[in-house]
């Protein structure tokens, strides 16, 4: 199992290419809710390219051992939102699948706090092999579970003085 590292480049091309698979999909939605953190530059984007009101629901597994230990799930009481997101279809959104005890959970308290939520379809960008659930778009399958360095991840270790030391 090989560490897998990702620029800020290949991530920003990856998560437009999800974009284009869902879109090509032709499954239409009326609202994007992105999993918080790891999902919110996903939201974001789509979010802008579909012109969907965004949603963020804030969950945590990986809390331990400087985010590198997954533990039990939190999952936010409510969806943050500027407005009462659409009833119809939801798309939630998240960077990536790991052990899927996030999407397992996530869905169901989705549909049961929102009946008026006729479908939730899942992407990410990606999926790991050892995952129990199947988002129902991903756009790299990862058979050998490989630790995703992401871009983003440099900020876990970083403070306002160690910027000012980079920027002067």
């Amino acid at each position: 199992m090989k560490d897998l590292y990702v620029s800020w480049d290949e991530y920003n091309r990856l998560i437009e290419k999800l974009v284009l698979k869902v879109w090509e999909s032709s499954w239409r939605f009326d609202a994007v809710v992105c999993l918080a953190r790891g999902g919110l530059r996903v939201g974001d984007v789509f979010s802008r390219i579909f012109d969907k009101p965004l949603g963020v629901l804030f969950t945590s597994s990986y809390r331990e051992n400087a985010g590198t230990v997954q533990s039990r799930l939190v999952v936010g009481d409510a969806i943050a939102s500027a407005q009462p997101l659409p009833a119809g279809r939801w798309l939630l959104v998240d960077d990536l699948v790991d052990s899927g005890a996030t999407l397992v959970e996530v869905v169901p308290a989705l549909k049961a706090r929102h009946p008026e939520v006729e479908e939730i379809r899942s992407a990410v960008i990606w999926r790991k092999g050892a995952s129990v659930a199947a988002p129902d778009y991903y756009l790299e399958n990862l058979p050998t579970n490989p630790w995703i360095h992401q871009p983003f991840e440099e900020y876990d270790h970083m403070g306002p003085s160690d910027l000012k030391a980079r920027w002067g």
